[in-house]
């Protein structure tokens, strides 16, 4: 940790107390599970009294982060949608967060709005329900009426939440410095992790962004009659207060969706999916988060998408790469998967390039056999996603993300459709993807970005080589050479010279019986002594990795 950080530890030492102490706890049941000593094991339990020692590892991690509070479950919903880095089985267990925290008193929630507006509750709206219909980590929904007669649902964010989150980023960021420093957590990138968290809070922090996207969709899906985006209100709303259309239907996660009169589930399924692959494959701007919870079936059959702070983008060079990705998976095209996936990610050195493209053959023969109507795609992403992570890949954020909502997407659907199947309807899309690519608009596109980049490039050329020239003409330019891993083999190289030498020159004085002591040289036996130990000791290095001082 540097030393500019030693301030923010102190004015924060409660909050650090508190979240080693959580930490330390969860920590603490995986080691104590090992010994089995009853007492021990019953000892340690959370908040609401479950024992610790018997739960997995992921479950201990999710409980963690629900006891420590808003910002750690907000950075466990992303991690939710990374499993590239953390993992499908933790990613799974994160999407069960339980994002109900505690609500602002109705004064405190009054005060809120009217210090936003600047005008009294009742001047702003007809009717406003003070018990909140919701609480997530950052605000909380409350149910109100316009002077106008429209119901809407307004957005109020918690009071001081700005800073308790940004005491928690401080904080983070501080243990992420330390994580960086193991070499077990290295490969997570906690530092770069933090860094885009930081990012998205406070991006979700600001509601008039949230409104903006709300925006978006409404504009997409403006002449769409199966999907409903609830109406904004601009003089309503603020970076900390958002007002929308009350959209009156049930949530796919409730099971009286099945009940509604004169509704085909099996439509309304389909027309959810298409919605998504619309927002994925045409606009480039899809919704984030497809939890049963934020999608409602409207009484006439449409579908109402909610909560708009989780939105992902995708541009146009992105969008044709996973069109590929998923092009190949079907095509049984294994290398050209390989080739896809190491372009999206971020590479560790030293990969075993082979070996990844075995596996992924054997993974695209699994699933290419499948028929179209019954292809598993959450289970081939799933899996290609167990993949990744087992060669250290880390993917690009954007085909994460975007990975996470088709899984879901199908598992919504499955809900509702037992025997849906999101690659059925991919299917059609790639005639679109096909025609998209040849039209004569994207071909200008191509041609004039790909002009600007030569121009640019003709442009810096001949002043880099005049500098390069001048440079040599000088006698200033230098060639600097980077021996990666040289290290080791010439420690091993010198550590065997130097044996070498200790023998031979041991070798000698017992030969000579130089300082011999009834008959047997010391400084001789005890020079051949230590140069078996060293050899013993530089054999045993090689055989074991290759290493003289660290291991693969």
């Amino acid at each position: 940790m540097k030393i500019t950080t030693i301030p923010n530890v102190y004015r924060n030492v409660n909050r650090w107390g508190e979240i080693l102490t959580i930490l330390s706890k969860y920590g603490l049941a995986g080691w104590v599970s090992r010994f089995d000593v009853p007492l021990v094991k019953g000892f340690l339990k959370n908040r609401d009294g479950e024992k610790l020692a018997h739960l997995s590892r992921e479950t201990r991690i999710r409980m963690a982060i629900e006891e420590l509070g808003p910002t750690f479950i907000k950075l466990g919903q992303i991690l939710s949608t990374r499993p590239d880095q953390v993992g499908m089985p933790l990613a799974h267990e994160l999407q069960k967060l339980q994002t109900q925290v505690g609500c602002d008193d109705a004064k405190v929630v009054r005060a809120t709005i009217e210090a936003e507006f600047e005008q009294p509750l009742e001047t702003l709206f007809g009717d406003f329900d003070t018990t909140p219909l919701a609480s997530a980590s950052i605000g909380q929904v409350h149910r109100a009426r316009l002077h106008s007669g429209e119901d809407v649902v307004v957005k109020v964010q918690h009071a001081g939440i700005r800073r308790r989150m940004e005491v928690d980023l401080d904080i983070l960021a501080g243990l992420a410095q330390l994580a960086e420093k193991l070499p077990e957590l290295q490969s997570y990138r906690p530092q770069a992790t933090v860094a885009e968290f930081r990012r998205i809070v406070r991006r979700e922090l600001d509601f008039a962004r949230e409104a903006r996207n709300l925006q978006q969709f409404e504009r997409n899906f403006s002449r769409s009659q199966f999907v409903r985006i609830p109406k904004f209100y601009p003089e309503l709303s603020t970076g900390r207060v958002l007002t929308m259309e009350s959209l009156d239907g049930v949530r796919l996660c409730d099971p009286a969706v099945r009940e509604i009169p004169n509704i085909d589930v099996r439509a309304v399924t389909r027309h959810g999916a298409e919605m998504y692959l619309e927002m994925i494959f045409h606009h480039g701007f899809y919704h984030g988060d497809p939890h049963p919870g934020n999608i409602v079936v409207l009484p006439n059959g449409t579908i109402g998408l909610l909560d708009f702070g989780m939105v992902a983008r995708l541009d146009e060079q992105l969008r044709e790469e996973i069109e590929d990705l998923l092009i190949s998976i079907v095509s049984q095209d294994s290398q050209q998967l390989t080739s896809l996936v190491m372009r999206l990610g971020s590479v560790p050195p030293g990969l075993d390039e082979l070996a990844l493209n075995v596996d992924l053959a054997e993974f695209v023969n699994h699933y290419a056999n499948q028929p179209v109507e019954a292809f598993d795609l959450a289970g081939a992403l799933t899996e290609m996603i167990e993949i990744v992570q087992r060669y250290r890949i880390s993917l690009v954020p954007s085909l994460s993300m975007l990975i996470k909502v088709l899984v879901m997407l199908e598992g919504t659907a499955r809900m509702l459709e037992p025997n849906f199947s999101l690659m059925e309807l991919i299917q059609p899309y790639q005639k679109k993807m096909l025609r998209r690519r040849l039209s004569p608009a994207r071909q200008f596109r191509k041609a004039r970005r790909i002009y600007t980049e030569v121009e640019k490039l003709a442009e810096i050329l001949p002043r880099r080589l005049r500098d390069i020239l001048q440079q040599v003409e000088s006698g200033k330019f230098d060639v600097h050479l980077d021996h990666r891993g040289l290290e080791p083999s010439v420690n091993r190289l010198v550590l065997g010279m130097l044996t070498s030498s200790l023998f031979l020159g041991s070798s000698l004085l017992i030969s000579r019986d130089s300082w011999a002591f009834r008959g047997v040289s010391v400084p001789g036996t005890m020079g051949v002594m230590l140069s078996a130990f060293l050899g013993w000791r530089l054999l045993r290095a090689i055989n074991k990795s290759g290493h003289l001082d660290q291991r693969k």
